[in-house]
């Protein structure tokens, strides 16, 4: 097997708009939550979402370009060209049908077809834009960083709700190691903080209902009572490692092993033992060759709903044993709020930061321990430890589980 290396990361996110700025943020506790500002939430119970700001798609693309793509395809373009000019690649001297793309949308455009289908109804089907099929589909996120960039290699949108983004990093990653591309652009993105999608999350009873930016997502705190709706975008340059060491890149990390199941239970409930996502969490670290004692770090999918944290704690103890409570653990979330199909890029990204750095991020708001949630959140303030090793846990609805675990290279 190839083995397969990380050396470009660009991010999109409600607090910074490119690596630095956002890690610059995460060191001070940043909470990137506010009042929702795409459209009017009178009619609404939820008055929050965590939503990216200065952001200027001119600064990574022609105006011309940006116009023919919605804002979900804007972020994974400008994500994507930070990773490029991160790596110091230059992608039109590489093979074009070995490079390629694997960035999901969870949603596509859900802001685009709102906006087309109120033309629809108010002036009739003459007024829909011409090029709203191919604006709006989730796929075009990665056809558009595919076209920027020329890679003409396995171009891939994977869409598993929440696990996205791990999911097509792990889908880029065994690509990789099976030899059949070089260099492949993988991560994930949204943009859903619009009408119809609150008013869907609003429906299940899944959103918190706090009007208190800072206590809104809470993760693993007894307090919470829903997740955050987010936007965003991660995306990471993964690259087998000898042509990565023939050019002399800069290697941030070690992409190490990758586990995917299902829990095959429910819509959105994940099964109450958390064996689902324990077994994820097993495979990843087995197929790094590791064991849990290993990991020093888990970035969890920690949404801050009642029940996503609850059987996420167990599914760690179930996976881990008596690591579990020896492994330091923390959700981004607390402070980004829940970027759906971009969640796992981002968070995979903290994990190399943080192993870069040796710095693990508190969980942001947690100051009430719920008697369940019983593990090391990284309460109070963060920790300068070393991290050799993390794992990157994304659950979403339908039971898809996805981990993908990094190390120090």
């Amino acid at each position: 097997m190839k083995r397969v290396v990380v050396t470009g990361m660009g991010l999109i996110t409600p607090i910074g708009n490119t690596v630095e700025e956002f890690w610059k943020n995460i060191h001070a506790g940043k909470v990137g939550i506010g009042r929702i500002r795409n459209f009017d939430t009178s009619a609404y119970n939820v008055k929050l979402s965590a939503e990216v700001t200065d952001f200027d798609p001119k600064d990574y693309m022609s105006a011309k370009d940006a116009k023919r793509m919605d804002r979900f395809s804007q972020f994974a373009v400008a994500a994507a060209r930070q990773a490029v000019n991160d790596s110091g690649l230059d992608i039109s001297m590489e093979d074009a049908y070995r490079t390629g793309v694997s960035i999901g949308s969870g949603t596509g455009s859900l802001m685009g077809i709102e906006r087309e289908f109120e033309k629809l109804l108010a002036k009739g089907p003459s007024r829909i834009h011409p090029l709203t099929a191919p604006m709006v589909l989730g796929n075009m996120a990665a056809a558009n960083v595919a076209m920027a960039f020329g890679c003409m290699g396995k171009c891939l949108d994977v869409v598993t709700a929440c696990a996205t983004g791990t999911n097509s990093i792990g889908e880029a990653f065994r690509t990789i190691q099976h030899g059949e591309a070089d260099i492949i652009l993988a991560g994930g993105v949204d943009s859903s903080v619009s009408k119809f999608g609150v008013a869907t999350f609003q429906a299940l009873t899944a959103l918190s209902a706090s009007d208190n930016p800072l206590q809104a997502s809470i993760p693993f705190d007894k307090k919470r009572d829903g997740f955050v709706t987010g936007e965003g975008a991660g995306v990471l340059v993964l690259e087998e490692l000898e042509h990565a060491l023939e050019r002399n890149a800069h290697i941030y990390a070690e992409i190490g092993g990758y586990g995917a199941t299902c829990d095959a239970s429910h819509l959105t409930a994940p099964l109450e033992d958390g064996s689902g996502a324990a077994k994820a969490m097993e495979l990843a670290i087995k197929d790094a060759g590791l064991v849990p004692a290993d990991i020093d770090y888990i970035n969890a999918h920690g949404t801050s709903t009642p029940m996503n944290d609850r059987i996420e704690t167990r599914a760690i103890k179930l996976a881990f044993g008596d690591c579990a409570y020896k492994v330091k653990i923390n959700s981004t979330k607390s402070m980004i709020g829940h970027l759906f199909g971009a969640g796992g890029a981002v968070e995979l990204i903290t994990c190399i930061l943080s192993i870069n750095e040796g710095y693990v991020h508190q969980t942001a708001g947690l100051t009430d321990d719920d008697p369940e949630c019983d593990l090391d959140y990284t309460k109070g303030k963060g920790v300068y430890m070393p991290v050799n090793a993390a794992i990157s846990n994304s659950l979403g609805f339908g039971g898809h589980n996805a981990v993908i675990l990094v190390k120090k290279y």
